[in-house]
């Protein structure tokens, strides 16, 4: 019985393991964090996004499809405008953690 309590917390760990490195290479992109911090002040169109991140309007739009897929960004039209938004707060807390992180080591160099 014990065998198949461990067997069975062992799959469930390989897939929490599955999932966080799936959160992790959506986030790896420096532009995806860059995005992810520009939503957090709250939802934009694509055009709001270009005039804060630099890049052209197809690599924003494939990273934003790419978060928008992983289920991190929700997305509406208005008209001809399609307005993102976070809808995973584990991925902003994650990422302000983490990002939080490397600027204090940053600051005490």
């Amino acid at each position: 019985m014990a065998k198949r309590a461990s067997a069975a917390s062992a799959t469930e760990s390989d897939e929490v393991f599955e999932l966080a490195a799936e959160v992790f290479r959506v986030m790896a992109a420096p532009m995806r964090l860059k995005i992810i911090s520009s939503l957090c002040q709250g939802e934009k169109n694509v055009s709001q996004l270009l005039e804060e991140i630099d890049t052209t309007q197809p690599n924003m739009s494939q990273h934003l499809n790419t978060l928008y897929q992983a289920g991190v960004l929700g997305r509406r039209r208005e008209g001809v405008q399609i307005y993102y938004r976070i809808i995973n707060d584990r991925v902003v807390t994650l990422c302000r953690a983490v990002c939080t992180q490397i600027a204090i080591e940053a600051d005490s160099r």
